[in-house]
């Protein structure tokens, strides 16, 4: 499929505004980019391409930033989440894939909401066991892996919910998800979505992920703790009202 200027343009610019914000805040960049760039590519394109576009970033992020990573947490969230993957991979066909975006979406919505009340309100945080890694990462891939994004938010919740740092965070997140890229981009490729198309556009638009990553990482580190509570809040809100949407 041949993409005129204005779709490239559009392509181009709904990708860099969606890894400014998960350079930001660590995570985001599908429930931006897809909903974005189903506006002039068929879901089985964008999809797909935002997976290879993302899986490129977590091995330079890995790479970059392995020492800041917590091991123990991602110890705890790799199995279950590549479980979930693959369960997704396998049983999204037989599902009422409906009603599972409404009860993630309700969830999501409402855990925002709890979060940035906290936050305004100045109440203690919600933290959590390890025990609750094995029901958010295999929630979150599964839920990746049929919508193209939402599920992993469950796995922000509970890294949140744990009280890691801002950067161990972010290059938690970036290390588990590059696992679950692993499962979910094999996936993708054996029911032959790569496509020359979606390889022509990943080309594309590499450089384009790499400078809003960036930037957003530039304009991340000049954001307070408390403000970067509320960014995920907000975040977590807009991820639950577009599953709520679709």
């Amino acid at each position: 499929m041949s993409h005129g200027l204005p779709e490239l343009a559009w392509i181009a610019a709904s990708v860099f505004f969606a890894f400014v914000v998960r350079g930001m805040s660590g995570f985001g960049a599908g429930m931006i980019a897809v909903p974005l760039l189903a506006f002039v590519v068929p879901l089985q394109v964008a999809v797909p391409l935002n997976s290879l576009l993302v899986f490129v970033l977590f091995i330079a992020m890995m790479i970059r930033d392995r020492s800041r990573i917590d091991w123990n947490e991602l110890r705890r969230l790799v199995p279950p989440t590549v479980i979930g993957a693959v369960a997704g991979l396998w049983l999204f066909a037989v599902l009422d894939n409906r009603i599972l975006v409404l009860m993630l979406g309700g969830f999501l919505v409402l855990y925002a909401l709890y979060m940035l009340v906290v936050s305004v309100l100045r109440l203690p945080q919600l933290r959590c066991s390890a025990w609750w890694a094995w029901p958010a990462g295999v929630l979150g891939g599964f839920f990746d892996t049929i919508f193209g994004g939402g599920g992993g938010t469950l796995v922000v919740i509970y890294v949140n919910a744990r009280g890691i740092a801002r950067d161990a965070f972010r290059a938690t997140l970036a290390a588990l998800w590059f696992f679950e890229m692993l499962a979910r981009i094999a996936g993708y490729a054996w029911s032959g979505y790569y496509s020359a198309e979606v390889l022509w556009l990943l080309l594309l638009l590499l450089p384009v992920m790499g400078l809003a990553t960036l930037v957003g990482e530039r304009l991340g580190n000049r954001v307070d703790a408390e403000t970067f509570t509320r960014l995920l809040g907000v975040l977590l809100l807009a991820s639950g009202l577009s599953l709520l949407a679709k």
